[in-house]
């Protein structure tokens, strides 16, 4: 019953009985959150001179984008173990921390990363400690796996007392299966528990037929490069980065490749990587391969997608690594994609400017915020637009501010525009422009003017029409527009508007004629009867006599005004007087419910 008196009060006073919406403006994330780290990386971890970037934000798209369309090949992170422990670099965490192993392994779920391969150095030390500590994690995140692989140096410096490198590898294996096997978590193919090794042939001579009848024959070994799918007991090969190559390591893949084609019966574990830099490990041998901003990354996942499809996949996929910052190959802080970002406003319309390769990022988010601190996405553009009309939104009045994001691709950073202040001056209304030309008219009396009205959409395309009308001229004087309704679409379009003096059929006021008592009549009964039943008859008992006494107030009103003004004339159908004067005469769009308007000075003399 009430919200029915509202809306007919609203008919009576000539008001619209509802009100386009204001767009409610709820924070979903803060500056801080869409700046600041992101990463399993230390908080207090700075850039570096090999390439390692400072804890920032990254873009945590799923790896798997960067991959052919419908892959199912699982992504693997090569996992360092030593931080905090054997490895002289302090990175701000340390490995055999429970709660920085939780952050990584979260961290790599939230890249799509399916598992991990842990860099192992045989049992009873630092890293072993930590396997432990990773296997109990991965076994909190059903569905991620991990898997073993028996380094070089586990030969070298945790062999067996009395054992040469073959009794010691059998020892190691042995006591992964017994560790490590078990684990409901651990990495199997086609049922079998998967173990791969790093340099162990390159280094030491080795029985691997005798190492696998030792240990029962049960894992499926996987070896390095493209010999590995020829080792005799090869169950697939890995792909690794090459940082001697001059070419990226592309021509590396393409051999890698190649060779995992002929051995179809083998698993293909394919090479992600940034680049390579170990100028900062003790070990260094000065061996550089350039990360381009991103483009070796996003080069190492083109090779991929030349050779695999849906219909043809790959049977998995290392990224190396997530974490050796000695030889800058970590993944952990993301990649520095060089990009940077500048936004700015003209009049309404919000634009952004890149430097650095666009190819790098994914997509643009605009946030909008009340207090610069709290912000809700906007709108998401792709790359290669950037753009975006803020006069398309209904905003309240106020002053807001509006920032541009660039979420790189997988892994690669985001990149946040400065502040830029955007203010609504007035409420929600028709998003297009209205201008006359000239905006003032000069006529003489009985004679006609017009002026071209351009209506411009800020919206673009608009596609709604819009109809226009004119208001605040005085008796005598009508408007009319050639069109009377436009599109706009995707560019500005115009009307003529014309003013002249109208006809009208004119009767005495000096005495009411018995047909205007029967139109005030038919006028009252056709506000009070309709308004009555449009109330409904809920409660119609106990709001009879407000209801009733509502109605009689309109009808009176309807009455004294709806009949349309008096006319002193004396003729019954003659030209009315045009005044003399300035006015203000007012040029409104509508469309929707919604309304733009312009205002135009109109002299007659």
């Amino acid at each position: 019953m009430r919200q029915c008196l509202l809306s007919f009060a609203l008919l009576c006073l000539g008001l619209p009985a509802g009100f386009a919406g204001t767009l409610t403006i709820t924070p979903t994330t803060t500056l801080i959150a869409e700046t600041s780290n992101n990463t399993s990386a230390a908080n207090s971890f700075q850039a570096q001179s090999n390439g390692d970037i400072g804890a920032s934000s990254i873009s945590k798209l799923d790896i798997h984008t960067l991959l052919y369309p419908g892959a199912t090949t699982k992504i693997y992170a090569h996992l360092m173990l030593w931080f905090g422990g054997p490895s002289p670099m302090n990175v701000g965490y340390k490995s055999n921390d429970p709660a920085q192993v939780h952050r990584q392994i979260e961290d790599m779920i939230s890249r799509g990363i399916d598992g991990v391969i842990m860099d192992w150095y045989g049992p009873g030390n630092f890293e072993d400690a930590v396997a432990k500590l990773v296997m109990a994690e991965a076994e909190s995140h059903p569905g991620f796996t991990f898997a073993i692989m028996v380094d070089k140096g586990a030969l070298q410096w945790n062999s067996c007392s009395g054992c040469n490198p073959q009794q010691a590898l059998i020892k190691q294996i042995q006591y992964v299966q017994d560790t490590y096997f078990p684990s409901p978590a651990y990495m199997r193919i086609n049922g079998k528990p998967v173990i791969t090794n790093f340099d162990l042939d390159l280094h030491f001579s080795l029985d691997w037929n005798a190492v696998n009848a030792a240990v029962g024959g049960t894992p499926l070994y996987i070896f390095q490069h493209s010999e590995g799918f020829r080792h005799a007991l090869s169950g697939g090969s890995y792909a690794w980065v090459e940082p001697t190559t001059n070419d990226f390591a592309n021509s590396y893949l393409t051999k890698f490749y190649t060779a995992g084609e002929a051995a179809p019966q083998e698993l293909t574990i394919g090479g992600a990587y940034k680049g390579f830099n170990d100028n900062l490990a003790s070990w260094t041998m000065h061996r550089i391969m350039s990360q381009q901003c991103g483009q070796t990354w996003l080069g190492t996942f083109d090779k991929i997608n030349s050779i695999y499809n849906s219909g043809h996949q790959m049977g998995g996929l290392q990224l190396v690594t997530w974490n050796d910052y000695q030889e800058g190959t970590e993944l952990e802080t993301g990649i520095d994609n060089c990009v940077s970002l500048s936004a700015s406003l003209s009049g309404s319309v919000l634009q952004w400017n890149i430097t650095g390769k666009e190819n790098t990022i994914d997509h643009y988010v605009v946030y909008i915020s009340r207090d610069g601190q709290n912000l809700m996405a906007l709108n998401t553009n792709a790359p290669g637009s950037r753009s975006l009309n803020l006069g398309s939104y209904s905003l309240a009045a106020g002053a807001y501010t509006v920032y541009v994001q660039a979420v790189g691709k997988a892994t690669l950073k985001n990149q946040m525009s400065q502040a830029v202040r955007y203010t609504v001056q007035g409420g929600p209304g028709l998003k297009v422009t209205l201008t006359a030309s000239p905006s003032a008219i000069t006529i003489k009396s009985g004679q006609s003017g017009s002026a071209g009205i351009t209506i411009t959409p800020e919206s673009i395309p608009f596609n709604g029409t819009i109809a226009l009308s004119c208001s605040g001229l005085p008796v005598g004087l009508g408007c009319s527009f050639s069109p009377a309704t436009v599109v706009p679409g995707s560019s500005a379009v115009g009307s003529v508007l014309t003013i002249s003096s109208i006809t009208v059929a004119a009767v005495p006021d000096t005495n009411e004629l018995p047909g205007r008592q029967l139109l005030r009549s038919v006028g009252f009964l056709g506000v009070v009867i309709p308004g009555f039943v449009l109330c409904g008859q809920q409660r119609r008992k106990k709001m009879m006599f407000p209801v009733l006494s509502f109605l009689l107030i309109c009808g009176m009103l309807l009455l004294s005004s709806c009949g349309g003004g008096q006319v002193r004339q004396a003729s019954q159908d003659s030209t009315l007087t045009m005044p003399v004067g300035t006015f203000a005469l007012i040029v409104t769009g509508s469309s929707g419910g919604l309304q733009s308007a312009t205002t135009v000075s109109l002299t007659v003399h």
